[in-house]
This record gives C-alpha cells, sequence and structure tokens, in this order.
C-alpha cells in the first residue's frame, strides 16, 4: 500500500477502529452483542460518509476488512466436525439451511421484497447471522438499498440470535431434549456464535461442546451457498449489473484455510490467534456497515421484513425440533 493510499484510507480506519472498540468495551463489561454495538453506535456518525476524509476509509473497511475476516473463519472449522456431529446431523443441519434460504427467497414477492432480500436474510437466519449477511451482501447487485438491507439484516438477526439464546433453553428442558439434542437443536438453530457459546454452555459443558461444533459446521456451509448464489447471480444479471466472480476472493480463501485447518497444518496458536482476528475484522466491518447506513432510509425496510425474519427464525427452530424427534 502506498504512502498516499495509506493517508487516503487512515481517518476511516481510524474512526472505524474506534466505533468497534467502543462497541467491544460495552459488549465485554455490559454482557451487549457485540455486533449489535457495532453497527447501533456506527449508524448515528452516517454524516462521516460525506466527509472526503473519512469516507474512503470506511468504504474499505466495509468491503474489504470483512471479506478478511470471513476468510480467516476459515482456520475455524475442519472435516473432523463432519465426524464429530454423524452424517445423520450433517444432513439434518445441511437441509435446514436449504430449505430456510428456499423458503426465504419463496417468500419474499408475498410480502413485497425481492427475492435478493430474500436470499440475504434467509443466508443469515440458516447459516451465522451478521457475517453470513455481509458476505452475502458482497455478491449481490449494488442498489440503494443494499446498505439498508444489510444494516436491517445484521441488527434483526442479532437481536433474534440474542432472544434465542434465553428462550431455547427454556425450550429444550420443557422438550425433555438430551443434552446431545439440546446442542444440536442450539448449533442447528441460533444465528450467531457467541449466542450458541452462551445458550450452549448455560445448560452444561456437554451441550456447549456439541452446539459449538455443531455451529462451526453451519459456517462451512456459508462457501458453498456464497459460490451456488453467485452462479445464478452470474446467470441471471444483466451486463448493465455487472456480474458477481464466479468464485470470490474471500470464499477461495476461506476453503484453502479450511482445507489446511483440516490437515493439521495450522499450528493451534495460530489458528486461536487468526479466529481473534477474524472476530476484530467482523467487528470493525460491521461498525463501518453502520456508519454507511442512514437512519431516516432505515426505517422504509417496513414490518413485512421483520415478519420475514421472524419466521425463517421459527421455520428453523421447528425443522431442527422436528427432525431431532422424528
Amino acid at each position: 500500500m502506498t504512502v498516499s493510499r495509506a493517508r487516503a484510507l487512515g481517518p476511516g480506519l481510524l474512526i472505524v477502529a474506534l466505533v468497534a472498540m467502543a462497541a467491544q468495551f460495552v459488549a465485554d463489561h455490559y454482557g451487549a452483542p457485540v455486533m449489535l454495538m457495532a453497527i447501533l453506535f456506527g449508524i448515528p456518525l452516517h454524516f462521516l460518509m460525506y466527509d472526503g476524509k473519512c469516507a474512503e476509509g470506511i468504504d474499505f473497511a466495509a468491503r474489504h476488512v470483512l471479506r478478511f475476516g470471513v476468510a480467516l473463519l476459515g482456520l475455524r472449522v475442519s472435516f473432523d466436525m463432519v465426524q464429530a456431529i454423524g452424517w445423520a446431523q450433517v444432513g439434518t443441519i445441511s437441509l435446514g439451511v436449504a430449505a430456510t434460504i428456499l423458503l426465504s427467497v419463496a417468500l419474499a414477492p408475498l410480502v413485497g421484497k425481492d427475492r435478493l432480500f430474500g436470499f440475504l436474510t434467509g443466508g443469515a437466519v440458516a447459516i451465522c447471522g451478521a457475517s453470513a449477511a455481509m458476505a452475502i451482501n458482497s455478491i449481490l447487485p449494488k442498489t440503494e438499498e443494499s446498505e439498508r438491507n444489510l444494516s436491517f439484516t445484521v441488527i434483526s438477526v442479532t437481536v433474534l440470535s440474542t432472544v434465542a439464546m434465553i428462550v431455547y433453553p427454556i425450550v429444550a428442558q420443557f422438550l425433555g431434549l438430551s443434552s446431545q439434542a439440546t446442542g444440536v437443536f442450539f448449533g442447528g438453530t441460533i444465528h450467531d456464535v457467541a449466542q450458541v457459546v452462551g445458550a450452549g454452555y448455560s445448560v452444561s459443558e456437554e451441550t456447549g461442546d456439541v452446539a459449538t461444533v455443531v455451529k462451526l459446521f453451519r459456517v462451512t456451509l456459508l462457501a458453498p451457498v456464497v459460490f451456488i448464489g453467485a452462479l445464478i447471480l452470474r446467470r441471471t444479471a444483466t451486463q448493465s449489473e455487472g456480474r458477481p466472480p464466479l468464485l470470490p476472493l474471500f470464499v477461495v480463501g476461506f476453503l484453502i484455510l479450511a482445507a489446511l485447518n483440516s490437515y493439521h497444518l495450522v499450528p493451534s496458536i495460530v489458528s486461536d490467534g487468526a479466529g481473534r482476528v477474524s472476530r476484530v475484522a467482523l467487528v470493525i466491518a460491521v461498525a463501518a456497515v453502520g456508519m454507511k447506513t442512514s437512519l431516516e432510509k432505515l426505517r422504509y425496510v417496513g414490518r413485512e421484513a421483520i415478519f420475514m425474519l421472524v419466521a425463517q427464525t421459527i421455520f428453523l427452530g421447528v425443522f431442527v425440533l422436528v427432525t431431532l424427534s422424528a
């Protein structure tokens, strides 16, 4: 990176980093979801997007820092997870993810939204919350509503994930699920990794271990979902809209790192450190997305969109519970 480029990006990146640090501080000291805090702290600073000194750095964080963070997620997953979960549960979780996304795409036009919005929200609910929303949004055609829809999705899935972290342990206890089944239920349905961990270990250590492994397997499904989405978008996009790359570079990075981790070629100290770096990068990216979002435009998303996300969340939860009891 040249000196002039660094100077252009510096002010915006510094502001975004400060917002991310504030969000992390609140999360650490008051237990609030860090992704929710990052985007909420960022939205009031939207005016900085009109500041020539900050806009470029903010945009860089929302795009490139995001992709870097998603690529590093590859070091958190491995082929060993499939063996740990078992093929039956792998099939259940994969089918739940696919069914949720397909339902969302089909439901979107019925509530006045386009299918791309259905893909964005469905992928966020089905896979890994805010991280999936940002990764999927990066391959969607850019419109005036793009940042607004992304911010709405990140806020909504984070809130719903926090609600699920509180409610789902009660549901599991009421249904009399075993520790193993409870872990599969949490890991297969709760949106964000942090909330999965919180819910799982609040029940037992075994439940927490199972829930975390199942959740990380869902994270591995981000790569094929983005690939399939990009493939479909390339076929349907007009030349004026531009076509997304068939396999975005950050997805290639994710797959390479996941393969290296699967063959135990990455020392645990490196993979653990990369996991923390990935988390920091994603918080910074979410803060930048918040700063790119107009609060005035956010209110135009509508109640139909809230209904969609709630319906997607309930559907995924019921689907996993039914398959567990089958």
